[in-house]
């Protein structure tokens, strides 16, 4: 019976950290995007300047799954909160930099020798993971970030795959929660 119970709450514990890493990594992607979707397509005049809070929102509805807590006419400019919208200063490196740290985790992870879920790597007191790093780092600012990348995961591809590796025990989870509920997934 002892071991049950410290499996159920291992993976409780696991599947709290989960959610928490997620609440804080995965949620921030959908905005991201949509911070520079959104200043493309004002650019572009696909959202007309007769329609630029409801711009924001129709794409906060269809990427975030989220509404204004009250009505929002266009006498408002909702997306001028964030200063990257009002400074015109690009949003995509945040998206970018949310993917490549998986990348980056994975391939210390790799060095350090883990075996096992990547959400449970630690490379502390890796040497190989941290001379892995270190020659990243040492490039500094003199080479573009695609080089860096290279250098640590040997690709200059960005790749998605890592961290939906590390939430994969989170997503089976929630497809099983889901499924038992019979949740309907969407907005």
């Amino acid at each position: 019976m002892a071991p049950q119970r410290c499996y159920f709450y291992a993976l409780e514990s696991d599947l709290n950290y989960q959610f928490a890493t997620a609440l804080d990594k995965l949620v921030f992607l959908p905005f991201a995007y949509i911070m520079d979707r959104y200043r493309y397509d004002v650019f572009s005049g696909k959202i007309g300047t007769d329609r630029l809070n409801q711009g924001w929102w129709d794409y906060a509805s269809k990427y975030q799954g989220i509404a204004p807590p009250t009505p929002r006419g266009e006498e408002f400019f909702d997306p001028g909160a964030k200063y990257h919208i009002d400074a015109d200063v690009e949003y995509m490196r945040y998206f970018i930099d949310y993917v490549i740290q998986f990348q980056f985790y994975k391939a210390l992870c790799d060095a350090a020798g883990h075996a096992g879920p990547l959400y449970q790597c630690d490379i502390n007191k890796s040497k190989k993971a941290g001379t892995l790093l270190s020659s990243m780092l040492s490039l500094g600012s003199s080479q573009p970030w695609p080089i860096a990348l290279e250098k640590i995961t040997g690709s200059r591809r960005m790749s998605a795959a890592p961290l939906l590796d590390f939430f994969q025990p989170l997503i089976e989870y929630l497809k099983t929660v889901n499924q038992h509920n019979d949740d309907v997934i969407g907005w």
